[in-house]
């Protein structure tokens, strides 16, 4: 088995997961310039939303498909993502729209922390397992690499994802007016878009991308956990900075990057140092090349220098 192959398919399944929450982080900021640090969570929240009905669906129709059940576990999971983004903006974020950037920021992080217990206090401490026996189990090898079906499942969905989000912002009639939402909100106002619907429809798209990306990791790993949506955005968010935050495309050669960085690192230095940097330690490489980019580039590999929105 090629090593190397074996780490770069690793990275881009993770990389794809990272991209799609980094484009929930950019479609916001893009337009309010407000970073949602709640996104991990309604990762999360998908997750365990699609594990559960997968579980209940599986014990009343256990002779459906495997993947007929996995299939509606994330049609469950999205609109109940909507769902929650929808209400994160409008109790949450809308009343502060005018405050000073700092409150909007703080409100994150504490919406952050309530859906990380609501979580715990459904679902429990306990990691959840993902049935993955419902999926198909086919090992392929490409390149010298070994690839599950799963992974190349999230990552046909990842691109599809990714081609369609790009279409719809840059060829729909919502795009144009998410775009003149985020050049010049009053003046969009004055042309007739409706700011507010513009504004939700963002979250709403954002948290769809989020529950989706929260079955895929779960499907990839196996199991789920309440607190795991805090890392998986983190990440995103520094893969939504290491690309520009604001850009699309920037988010997704972020994510991608970041996730082939963090699997290589984790796989070639953790040989070099005898274990002692491997798999437990790859956060730190994906941060040390998250610090080394915006040190010497700031605004993000495909970011343009900003100026202050009147």
């Amino acid at each position: 088995m090629d090593i190397f192959a074996q780490q770069m398919v690793n990275g881009l399944v993770l990389g794809s997961v990272y991209a799609l929450v980094a484009l929930g982080y950019t479609l916001v900021y893009g337009i309010l310039e407000l970073i949602n640090f709640a996104h991990g969570e309604t990762t999360m929240m998908g997750s365990m939303i699609a594990i559960t009905v997968i579980g209940a669906l599986f014990g009343v129709a256990p002779d459906l498909p495997g993947i007929v059940i996995v299939f509606t576990g994330l049609l469950a999971a999205i609109p109940a993502c909507m769902l929650l983004g929808y209400s994160i903006e409008r109790v949450a974020y809308r009343p502060l729209r005018h405050a000073p950037r700092l409150a909007p920021l703080i409100t994150a992080i504490g919406i952050s922390i309530v859906l990380q217990n609501v979580a715990m206090l459904i679902w429990g401490k306990q990691y959840i397992a993902f049935p993955t026996t419902l999926l198909p189990q086919g090992r392929h090898e490409i390149l010298g690499a070994s690839i599950t079906d799963v992974q190349i499942a999230i990552l046909f969905l990842t691109v599809t994802i990714m081609v369609a989000l790009v279409t719809l912002v840059n060829r729909t009639r919502l795009g144009r007016a998410m775009r003149a939402t985020a050049q010049a909100p009053a003046v969009a106002q004055l042309m007739g878009v409706n700011v507010n619907r513009v504004i939700s429809a963002t979250f709403v798209i954002g948290a769809g991308l989020a529950a989706i990306a929260g079955v895929m990791v779960s499907a990839n790993y196996g199991q789920a956990h309440y607190y795991m949506g805090f890392l998986l955005g983190l990440k995103a968010f520094s893969a939504a900075v290491l690309g520009g935050i604001g850009n699309l495309t920037g988010a997704m050669l972020g994510g991608m990057l970041l996730g082939v960085l963090e699997a290589l690192g984790a796989g070639y230095i953790g040989d070099l140092t005898g274990g002692f940097l491997g798999s437990h330690y790859q956060d730190i490489f994906a941060f040390l090349v998250l610090i080394l980019v915006l040190t010497l580039k700031p605004s993000g590999l495909l970011g343009s220098k900003s100026v202050e929105r009147a």
